[in-house]
């Protein structure tokens, strides 16, 4: 296959499209810190239209409340960079594209923008699944440690692309 994107990415991205066409289940991402990487990497597989309905791209906090409708309150009280808005960011991704399941990622890819509580590297994830109770959150996050911006948004993706396989654990 012809791609600009690494092989464990796209290889990580086939296993979600075709187990989660196995079971007729579609997709949606809510990104910050990765830019669409996700969403690249899944529409890298031929056949992806199966099973990924949406991706949203919400790099900064204007496009979190403008276009997911963060409300801004969660956002000023947590910081983009939480599990509050991260689970927000999964809820909205989920309610506006009726996909069956929605990730979220918002973090600190750096080289700026981190600090004390937030180094470089922190990236948190939301998970969300049609059906379920949205006061049961399914949030995480992760410390990378400062791999590089280009490191710490590989591993975010994959680490998004795993929590869209059907039996991954929830954050």
């Amino acid at each position: 296959m012809d791609t600009i994107l690494p092989a464990e990415l796209v290889d990580a991205a086939r296993k979600v499209v075709e187990q989660n066409r196995a079971i007729g289940r579609r997709v949606a991402v809510a990104e910050s810190c990765t830019g669409g990487l996700v969403a690249a990497a899944l529409t890298e597989i031929p056949g992806s239209s199966d099973v990924f309905e949406v991706g949203f791209v919400t790099y900064s906090n204007a496009a979190k409340l403008g276009v997911l409708k963060i409300s801004s309150d969660v956002l000023e009280t947590f910081g983009a960079v939480s599990i509050a808005v991260a689970w927000s960011m999964a809820q909205a991704a989920l309610k506006q594209s009726g996909a069956d399941i929605a990730v979220a990622i918002t973090g600190v890819a750096g080289p700026g923008g981190g600090s004390l509580k937030k180094p470089v590297g922190t990236v948190v994830f939301g998970r969300a699944e049609k059906g379920r109770d949205p006061s049961d959150v399914h949030a995480d996050r992760k410390n990378f440690g400062d791999l590089g911006r280009g490191g710490i948004r590989l591993q975010a993706a994959l680490c998004a692309l795993e929590l869209l396989l059907p039996d991954a654990s929830a954050p």
